[in-house]
């Protein structure tokens, strides 16, 4: 078993390698070759570019005070609150729209607010809404990047700024701003590479031409205009981008070098009563804004449960279906990669690959690989599945890393010293000892994969449909109760998904 194990992480390996470069070609060989982009793609490229970095800037903007507010303050509920910030990361994305219109839309809060007062209505669609939505989907992730920054500083250098009599200027100048220049990077570039593949968000929220993104795009050239060489070529622009992006980040990041502590809990010192009603009015106002559309969902959605069409259950088992498939093969994959990582790093590198992909474009060519031997509308489930799992293997992946480096440094003297190796040593050690880990990102992934609308989206028969495409398809015809009560299917089911793997992994790990 021990000589099988690096070639099982050879062939997990070869696996995104195949599944990212093989539609790709299989895209572009189909449409004759790369096609030159026209003026409209060029507008969209220039447009995905702009809004991306704008979405992460705000999303980091708003991040710093917030994280600030959340480290510095400690109040009942506090673990909760942190805990609901990040629902929206996880939240599927469709159902989040449905929740922003019901705040931000034609018949929101918002506008019947302004309306009562005088005042103009306002419109969610076009650009300043598809930022608005990339600003609510990254806003926790942000926030919770940040404040793992501001918990990594030493309690002890605390403690000597609180000695020294360090005013805020000292803070900012000697410990708040080199940690901000080691973590903004990061989270940055992990925003902007999330806007970038935008899809969902674009197909709904777009209005028109002026606000289209690169994956829409695709989508477009795919659905409506059927040439394949030009989506290739979209494609490839994406990939560019995304590793560029990735490049960038690393060569601005550089780390704050405080040191080594003594794990001590981090005390801040105390500040005016100003400085606490600042802190508490940034966490009440970020609260509202990404809690708010959550509770709308459910509010609105709840009554309808019994309205909804059998269409939407049926929906709903075929999420299942994909979602648990997906999770499965998505694990299967991210063990081995991240188990040999530490050891050879272009197996990372391969297990990151699909960051840069496009999903539409890695459904469409393995449509067009597997079109010779069987129907594809037959194989329309296992190619989502396999699409959704190539997509989750990155987060999936870095989740695992640094706990299997841990793993590594503490435990692989002593598992050799005992002569544990191969089978057993995964079954007694690797495994119980990643239990955590591996049900936390069992739950991410499957949540990803509940969420998804893009392969099912350009394929679907119009009977075999996933839940959010169910979702959508109730929106477009104007039936928002029975949308709004299938997203509160959506909600409950990806969260309940996520909620049971993690507590698996809690259970199963060590105690």
């Amino acid at each position: 078993m021990a000589r099988r194990l690096p070639l099982i992480a050879f062939g997990a390996t070869l696996v995104p390698v195949l599944l990212v470069l093989g539609p790709i070609l299989a895209t572009a060989l189909h449409g004759g070759g790369l096609t030159a982009l026209r003026g409209s793609d060029l507008q969209a490229l220039w447009f995905t570019l702009w809004q991306a970095a704008l979405s992460a800037l705000i999303s980091c903007a708003l991040a710093v005070p917030l994280a600030r507010a959340l480290a510095r303050r400690r109040f009942v509920g506090r673990t909760v609150l942190i805990t609901a910030l990040g629902a929206p990361f996880i939240l599927p994305v469709i159902a989040a729209i449905l929740g922003l219109l019901a705040v931000f839309g034609r018949s929101g809060l918002l506008n019947h607010a302004l309306g009562g007062i005088g005042l103009p209505t306002l419109t969610i669609y076009g650009a300043h809404g598809v930022i608005l939505a990339h600003v609510f989907f990254n806003l926790p992730l942000a926030t919770r990047m940040v404040l793992q920054g501001w918990q990594s500083i030493p309690a002890e250098r605390l403690r000597l700024a609180a000695t020294l009599d360090f005013d805020g200027a000292a803070m900012w100048r000697h410990l708040e701003r080199p940690m901000l220049r080691a973590t903004l990077p990061g989270a940055f570039v992990a925003i902007f590479l999330v806007c970038l593949g935008s899809f969902a968000v674009a197909l709904t929220l777009g209005g028109g031409p002026s606000a289209t993104t690169v994956e829409l795009a695709i989508y477009q050239a795919f659905r409506f205009d059927y040439d394949t060489g030009r989506a290739a070529s979209l494609a490839l622009v994406q990939v560019a981008l995304c590793l560029m992006a990735v490049g960038i980040g690393a060569k601005l990041s550089a780390p704050a070098a405080f040191g080594a502590g003594l794990d001590r809990p981090a005390l801040f010192a105390p500040s005016t009563r100003l400085a606490q009603w600042a802190d508490a009015t940034v966490i009440a106002a970020s609260a509202l804004f990404l809690l708010l559309p959550i509770a709308l969902i459910l509010w609105r959605g709840l009554p309808a449960l019994a309205t909804m069409p059998p269409m939407v259950w049926q929906a709903a088992l075929t999420s299942l279906t994909i979602a648990l498939g997906s999770t499965a093969l998505t694990l299967a994959l991210a063990l081995p990669l991240a188990l040999h990582a530490p050891r050879h790093r272009w197996t990372e590198g391969a297990a990151m690959l699909p960051l840069a992909a496009s999903g539409l474009v890695l459904g469409t060519g393995l449509f067009l690989m597997i079109q010779p031997f069987a129907a594809p509308t037959s194989l329309l489930i296992p190619v989502t599945l396999v699409v959704n799992a190539t997509l989750s293997l990155p987060f999936v992946t870095r989740l695992l890393l640094p706990e299997i480096h841990a793993l590594q440094a503490d435990y692989d003297r002593l598992a050799t010293s005992l002569d544990m190796g191969g089978a057993a040593k995964l079954r007694f050690l690797t495994l119980p000892r990643l239990a955590r880990p591996l049900g936390f990102s069992a739950g991410l992934a499957c949540a990803f994969s509940m969420g998804d609308l893009g392969v099912i989206t350009l394929f679907s028969d119009g009977q075999t449909r996933t839940l959010p495409l169910a979702i959508f398809q109730l929106m477009g015809s104007y039936r928002l109760d029975q949308a709004a009560a299938a997203a509160t299917l959506l909600l409950t089911l990806t969260f309940g998904l996520f909620a049971l793997f993690d507590r698996i992994g809690h259970h199963a790990g060590p105690r």
